[in-house]
């Protein structure tokens, strides 16, 4: 999944807490979010506000990203809930970034197929 496909992808199912989002998918989104808001930041630099672009932005980007982190979480195997960590101080930004970091199980788990298709083992060499 490129960087457009993702994008499209997660703005798509801003609300969409269901299903898995392969490591493309949230890593390219997290990248976007971020050049969105340093655009943000620059415009309200440049007009002299105070941060009105970049609250926006933040407001326009929060269910995406929150929505994207959970189906993350669901890729590994994991309960949504578990976004939660994010609140605890450092710790549990540490915690939510290796999960986010993590391979996709392969395969089927109980929140869908793999985003990136099947892993099917490889023909027996003969």
């Amino acid at each position: 999944m490129g960087f457009g496909e993702a994008v499209s992808t997660c703005f798509g199912k801003y609300v969409d807490f269901n299903g898995r989002a392969s490591r493309p998918e949230f890593w390219w989104f997290v990248l976007a979010s971020i050049i969105i808001v340093i655009i943000a930041q620059v415009l309200d630099q440049i007009i002299g506000t105070t941060y009105v672009f970049a609250i926006i932005a933040y407001l326009a980007l929060f269910l995406p990203l929150t929505s994207v982190t959970v189906r993350r979480l669901h890729d590994t195997d994991r309960s949504g809930w578990w976004w939660w960590l994010h609140i605890l101080p450092l710790i549990g930004g540490i915690v939510l970034f290796i999960f986010e970091v993590l391979a996709s199980d392969e395969g089927e788990n109980k929140y869908g197929p793999n985003p990136q298709g099947s892993f099917a083992p490889p023909p027996p060499a003969l």
